[in-house]
């Protein structure tokens, strides 16, 4: 990555902190606690991915407004509230992410629980303030729905469902491909189709983007498999060889390191055709999300 691209992903992702900042809630009530620990959770970094997708691609088809941005939160905190009760005993039972302890690690079990809970929740009325902003627009109605929908049973949550229930047994290519789409693919393609909804983008152009965003997140969660066994805990800022502690197949597992390298560089390379193929374009766009499949952590 050369330094010019590294400066210019860096001031993106300090816009997206500044962004999700701002809708983060107050810590105070009664009730305290559990906004402590779900700004705690937000709080503790991240690639800021999915919401730069998003403005990226609401950008790249002529967007200008901050509707955008109560949407660019709201998926970072949906995203955020996975990884959280991803963490929790019952799941992966991590007790650190990103060089910090896990939320259930630092708050305990339950209000990890409440946490995950607290951002989901939010996350919509976070949305939902993009009304306010653009009463007007139609669009954010159907942003609003994409959101729901790849977040939900038919999306990401979906996919952890069948995640969850195929631990320890042996899984076939289609199934592991199912997980994949939803589980990582999903809310990867709710980022880049509400940023081509709220700018406007024909329904040809938003299933092309949807497409592309799939392709990425297949090949983005490859990428974790074989950092999980290539990787160490330092560069990863967590614990290393947790898919083999829990007895999960992985990519790896099924095709090997060799391969399943071969299968990134051919389906991000595939991704980003299709984002080509496109009228607009956003050089930085397509180089962020070569860069992403790429990432050593």
């Amino acid at each position: 990555m050369s330094n010019e691209f590294k400066e210019e992903i860096i001031a993106r992702t300090e816009h997206m902190e500044q962004v999700i900042e701002h809708y983060l809630p107050q810590e105070e009530g009664c009730q305290r606690t559990v906004i402590e620990a779900m700004n705690y959770s937000i709080k503790a970094g991240g690639k800021r991915l999915r919401p730069m997708l998003m403005w990226e691609t609401y950008k790249m088809f002529g967007g200008r407004s901050k509707v955008i941005e109560p949407f660019m939160a709201a998926i970072e905190m949906i995203h955020t509230y996975s990884l959280v009760h991803d963490d929790l005993p019952a799941m992966d039972n991590d007790e650190f992410r990103r060089g910090k302890k896990t939320t259930h690690a630092q708050y305990g079990e339950a209000m990890g629980i409440l946490a995950g809970d607290g951002l989901l929740n939010y996350a919509f009325e976070t949305a939902a303030k993009a009304f306010t902003i653009e009463p007007g627009n139609v669009q954010v109605g159907k942003a609003l729905s994409v959101l729901a929908g790849k977040a939900g049973i038919h999306g990401m949550l979906g996919g952890q469902c069948v995640d969850v229930e195929s631990e320890g047994k042996p899984v076939t290519e289609e199934t592991l491909r199912f997980i994949y789409h939803l589980k990582t693919g999903a809310l990867l393609e709710a980022s880049m189709m509400i940023g081509a909804i709220l700018a406007g983008a024909t329904g040809s152009e938003q299933k092309k983007v949807e497409q592309a965003a799939g392709e990425l997140g297949l090949a983005f969660q490859i990428q974790d498999d074989v950092l999980d066994v290539t990787s160490t805990t330092e560069d990863l800022g967590k614990p290393v060889g947790s898919d083999e502690k829990n007895h999960k197949t992985t990519w790896v597992t099924l095709f090997g390191v060799d391969k399943a390298k071969q299968d990134v560089e051919e389906l991000s390379k595939h991704s980003v055709s299709l984002m080509d193929a496109l009228v607009v374009k956003n050089e930085f766009l397509t180089r962020l999300m070569l860069e992403l499949v790429h990432r050593k952590k």
